[in-house]
């Protein structure tokens, strides 16, 4: 058998990883779309918990799309619970919008285990043996990369 080139190795590893990435955010994807939210409610919703709240038009500016458009994307989560609209003590001009109290908690209780659950089932039912093997290659595949020059 032929030695493979870095590159052609490098393919199947970033292939892999893409595989594994998507098995672990199954859960997540599966919560995301039981939740029934269109395509710009999932990307609204993110921006503003990656941010953690964000002015009307800075969410606009975020997503790229108008900000009447946006406006109506707010409306729409919000009457369902899912943003806060708050006024800046600061100024009281300036609104932002945040996840809900009840998305807070979502994320800070449940999101993390959505996240974790697969990866441990997984190593749950793999052999001592494996779970050492597939710990030792990542930390393998890390530090060869934290040693790169990207």
């Amino acid at each position: 058998m032929s030695e493979r080139s870095a590159a052609e190795l490098a393919l199947e590893i970033d292939r892999d990883l893409q595989a594994v990435r998507r098995r672990l955010r199954r859960p997540v994807d599966n919560m995301i779309a039981s939740g029934g939210l269109t395509g710009p409610q999932q990307s609204a919703m993110a921006a503003l918990v990656k941010a953690g709240g964000l002015s009307l038009k800075d969410l606009s500016k975020e997503l790229g799309l108008a900000h009447s458009t946006v406006s109506g994307i707010v409306d729409r989560l919000e009457k369902r619970g899912l943003l806060e609209r708050r006024t800046e003590q600061a100024d009281m001009r300036v609104t932002r919008i945040v996840p809900s109290r009840e998305v807070q908690r979502f994320l800070r209780e449940t999101w993390p285990e959505l996240e974790r659950h697969p990866l441990e089932e997984a190593l749950g039912a793999a052999s001592e043996a494996e779970r050492r093997t597939v710990a030792r290659g990542m930390r393998t595949l890390r530090r060869i990369l934290e040693r790169g020059r990207v």
